[in-house]
Formats: structure tokens, C-alpha cells, sequence
């Protein structure tokens, strides 16, 4: 039996792929309110095909439960945040999921940690809670890292087709683990060292953080001299070996914006280009609000009340706000004091999360002069009819409506 702890946006569709492929799986959460939505039938958040997957799983035998389980496989996939003071890793729920793990497994038993880390967290932060517990890693409990590669949005077509990491101590063990994870799993999977599989899942994001924040620093820079950033990089594109990503309002989710400053932290005068990337892509939300204020002084408008933000979330078509440019842009106005006079709306948002958040398109249109788009959700696309005779500000490059203003 797999005890997969942790039941957000990475545990919960785990457990649930590997229970619809055959595996007697147990999904363990200490938030109750989450435990009882999915043994009342319901899923907890949006996610193409997760209902689906959900009744198969279900149908297969998959339990929800607060309390951990005694068996020999746990799965640990838990948030990882990072201090924003010390910029390192903040390991807490990881360390308490450990430990209550360690209170009920048996001798022998495989920790798989999914929870994305930095290089060295798990020598240091996990290795010791089996070691206080009077076992020995890598004899008596095996610890393994296979971090999570999927992105909301497209996540269970990503949790079965892209390729994993598998990092352990012994190399039989890797493949134990990798059998588990080939039951559903069509990607490569690779097996290799722990501490290699944490830097490696670091990099990847970190990669991307580098590529944005350059396409951001473009955007500024032709900005400057007026010009098209999106021809620029269109063509730029065009060379066999370049592939310069998207600008946008800086960059959210709980990865990206989040994993590289994991490095940032443990090695402070070494990562230069990193430490400049993130800065970068948090200054976009700002550099937001500088357009904002041009724009309107350029229209003759001063009502902040009648500046509507289209999107909450921090990418299009799902319902997952972490880390969103939007929130930080928010944030921004608050420490202004103006935070709370701009009307905003989200189609994937149906709970309260803002002031002056509205939940009809057509509605929170006839409240707003000025659109500010953030986020490109499919709603928007299909309604750009409706948006004649605004004053627009496009971030992500969907709108072709004449006299749109661009980042």
C-alpha cells in the first residue's frame, strides 16, 4: 500500500493516477476540510480530466484519511516554500511529514519525497529524523527523491508523459521505485543520485526563471526606444538555436518564481545571473503599474476606480493563484494605498479573494473604463468583441483590438 502525503496540486493527482493503474492507495492531509471534500466525492480544485481520473480512482479503492498509515511506501509531496528574508528553502512541512511518517512505518519502509527541494535537504533536514528515530538510511528506511514535473493546466497528460528523475542511495532501490511510477508513467525515467535529482529539478525551473526575465528585460528595453518587443523576439526566433520565451507581468506559480531562489540562498555570490532573473521578473509587476499610470495620464483619466484587472490567477485557464503577478501587483497598490479601488475579475475564481472582485464578465466590463489583461484565459479571447471602445492594456500579447496599448 502507497501512503501519498500532502493532497494539493501535485499529491492529489499522483494518488489518484496510481490507484486508477492498480495500487492500493491511502491520500493523507491534515487539512480535514480537504479530507472531507474528497470522501464526499469531490475533487478540490479545477483540473481538465482530474474529475474523471477522480471516479476511476475511487472505483479502484482509493482512501482519504487525516491519519498517516503503517505500510513500507510513502509518497511525500508537501509545499516547500522558501524564507523571502534568507531567500533558503523553508523545510517545515517537509520535516513534520517526515516525522509523523517516521511514528508508524516499518523497517525497510521507501520515503519517496516528490516535494521539490534544494541540492543537500535531504542530507540535512531528513537523513537526521531517521537517524533520531533509532533507524539507518539507506538500510533500515530508503530515502528517494522523484520531483514533480507537471504544470497545472495540462497535468495529468504531463504526469504521463514526461520523463522523471528517480535520485536514491542504492540503485535496486531507484528501480523499485521506478516501477512504481512506470505503472503509469510513459516518459523516460532516469535513476540516479538524490542529491543530483534535487539540483537537477532546481535547474530546470531556474532555466526558464533566466529565459523569462530576459524576454522581461527586453521589454523594458525596447520600450524605451519603441520598439515591438513581440516582432523583435518573433523573428529572433526564427534562428535554428534561439528561443527566446514570452514577456509578461512577472512570473507566478509555486515553482518558477519560487525554486531559484532556493539557490540564491545556499549560495549566496555564486548565483549572479539567477539572483538578477528573479529580480527582474519581480519588478514586472511594478513595471505594470508605471504603464498603468502613463496610459491613463495619456488618456485624461483619473478615476483608479474605473481600472479593471482581468485575471487572478497566475496563468491562463486554471484556477491556481500562487505566487500571481496579479497578487503582487495588488500587493504593490496596497503599500500605495490605492490597492482597494481597482475592480477586478476572474472567471476560474469563485470564492472571495480580493476587494472589489466581481464574478460577471459582462458586468465587470460596464464597471471599467481601462482594462488592464494579466491573464490570457480562454474567456477573454473568445470576448475581445466586448472590449471595443476601452482603453486596453495588453501583458500577454492576445489582444488585437486597434489602439491596444503593449507591455
Amino acid at each position: 500500500m502507497i501512503n501519498v502525503i500532502g493532497l494539493g496540486y501535485i499529491g492529489l493527482p499522483t494518488a489518484l493516477m496510481l490507484a486508477a493503474h492498480g495500487w492500493e492507495v491511502v491520500g493523507t492531509d491534515y487539512n480535514q476540510e480537504i479530507v472531507n471534500t474528497l470522501n464526499l466525492g469531490q475533487t478540490t480544485f479545477k483540473e481538465q480530466g482530474l474529475d474523471e481520473l477522480f471516479h476511476a480512482a475511487v472505483k479502484a479503492g482509493i482512501r482519504f484519511s487525516e491519519d498517516y498509515m503503517k505500510t513500507d511506501t510513502y509518497i511525500l509531496s508537501v509545499a516547500t516554500p522558501y524564507d523571502k528574508l534568507s531567500k533558503k528553502i523553508d523545510p517545515q512541512y517537509l520535516i513534520k511529514a517526515m516525522q509523523s511518517v517516521m511514528k508508524v512505518c516499518t523497517k525497510g519502509a521507501i520515503v519517496i519525497i516528490e516535494s521539490t527541494v534544494s541540492p543537500g535537504t535531504i542530507d540535512k533536514q531528513i537523513r537526521p529524523i531517521v537517524e533520531a528515530g533509532g533507524f539507518v538510511p539507506g538500510e533500515d528506511i530508503h530515502l528517494v527523491h522523484a520531483p514533480e514535473r507537471i504544470i497545472p493546466g495540462n497535468m495529468l497528460y504531463e504526469l504521463k508523459h514526461n520523463a522523471r528523475t528517480i535520485g536514491a542511495d542504492h540503485l535496486n532501490v531507484g528501480e523499485q521505485v521506478k516501477a512504481i511510477y512506470d505503472s503509469f508513467c510513459v516518459g523516460e525515467i532516469i535513476v540516479t543520485d538524490i542529491k543530483t535529482a534535487e539540483m537537477t529539478k532546481v535547474v530546470e525551473n531556474t532555466y526558464r526563471d533566466i529565459n523569462i526575465a530576459y524576454a522581461n528585460e527586453l521589454v523594458k528595453i525596447c520600450h524605451v526606444d519603441n520598439m515591438d518587443v513581440y516582432e523583435i523576439i518573433r523573428i529572433a526566433n526564427r534562428h535554428p538555436r534561439v528561443n527566446i520565451l514570452k514577456p509578461g507581468p512577472g512570473v507566478g506559480g509555486h515553482c518558477i518564481s519560487v525554486d531559484p531562489w532556493f539557490l540564491v540562498g545556499d549560495y549566496p555570490g555564486l548565483a549572479n545571473i539567477i539572483l538578477a532573473a528573479r529580480r527582474i521578473n519581480d519588478s514586472m509587476p511594478e513595471f505594470v503599474l508605471e504603464r498603468i499610470h502613463d496610459i491613463m495620464k495619456e488618456n485624461g483619466m483619473r478615476d483608479v476606480s474605473r481600472v479593471g484587472l482581468y485575471g487572478l490567477t497566475y496563468k491562463e485557464n486554471v484556477d491556481d493563484m500562487r505566487e500571481s503577478p496579479t497578487l503582487q501587483m495588488l500587493d504593490c497598490m496596497e503599500r500605495h494605498l490605492c490597492g482597494n479601488l481597482v475592480k477586478i475579475y476572474d472567471p476560474m475564481v469563485k470564492e472571495d479573494v480580493v476587494a472589489n472582485q466581481y464574478y460577471d464578465l459582462d458586468y465587470f466590463l460596464r464597471e471599467v473604463d481601462f482594462l488592464v489583461i494579466l491573464v490570457g484565459h480562454k474567456e477573454i479571447i473568445d470576448n475581445m468583441h466586448k472590449l471595443k471602445g476601452k482603453v486596453i492594456l495588453d501583458t500577454r500579447n492576445i489582444c488585437d483590438l486597434e489602439g491596444t496599448y503593449r507591455l
